[in-house]
């Protein structure tokens, strides 16, 4: 019940600021048709009761779920089954993220269809795979943060040279979809449960996750951007 109550408090704080500013300006400036403003209403009821769900079964389920397996992986003693997993697990929340799904109908409408929903989705979904593969490795070999993001981004600096023009923005919007509420929660905590074990303490491992998180990201803009250079 604590975690029903506080996440009904979260989501209502999160989305009745947005809903009064549009009630105000639809009584004072807009003056919206009486039939979208209804389904305006609904609308704003509906995400809320979905996001209020979702966000309660990403904190009943998926993070101790993603913990708890990212605790058990380091035990087996097997450095490429803690990478492996890491990759498929990337993978695997990068394609149920619904972020990247508005963003890839939205690619595949502007471009007539030559760039598919699903093309994009599993380009995406590769990228945030490999470099969490990547971070896992990060983690068990001890490599400091700063030389892998310099790395990854010195990648994105090349490559934009190369990637035609409308691929770049739509790599940069890639790579931020991906830090979306189901592939964020469940990443860290795999994270956090990987640095637990090897550093010895949850509260040392902190942040292992988040820059996990950080490698996670710049995945998907590679990986659109080297998409734009074949489609180019």
């Amino acid at each position: 019940m604590k975690n029903v109550i506080e996440q009904f408090k979260e989501v209502s704080f999160a989305i009745m600021p947005m809903a009064a500013l549009i009630i105000i300006l639809q009584y004072t400036v807009i003056g919206m048709p009486t039939d979208i403003f209804i389904r305006f209403i609904f609308g704003v009821i509906m995400v809320g009761l979905g996001l209020f769900i979702f966000l309660l079964g990403v904190h009943i389920g998926l993070l101790p779920v993603g913990e708890l397996i990212g605790s058990t992986l380091p035990k087996s003693g097997k450095v490429w089954l803690i990478i492996g997993v890491g990759f498929i697990l990337g993978v695997s929340v990068t394609i149920a993220e619904p972020d990247v799904r508005v963003l890839a109908l939205q690619v595949d409408q502007v471009s007539g269809g030559e760039i598919s929903n699903t093309t994009l989705i599993y380009t995406v979904a590769l990228g945030v795979g490999i470099f969490v593969a990547l971070a896992m490795a990060r983690t068990i070999f001890e490599i400091p943060l700063k030389y892998l993001l310099l790395g990854g981004y010195s990648v994105v600096f090349i490559l934009a040279l190369f990637t035609p023009e409308n691929f770049i923005p739509i790599s940069f919007d890639a790579g931020g979809v991906t830090t979306g509420p189901m592939t964020v929660p469940f990443i860290l905590a795999l994270g956090v449960g990987v640095a637990s074990v090897l550093r010895g303490s949850k509260e040392s491992s902190a942040s292992e996750g988040f820059g996990l998180v950080a490698l996670a990201s710049i995945g998907p803009v590679i990986a659109v951007m080297i998409l734009g250079v074949i489609y180019g």
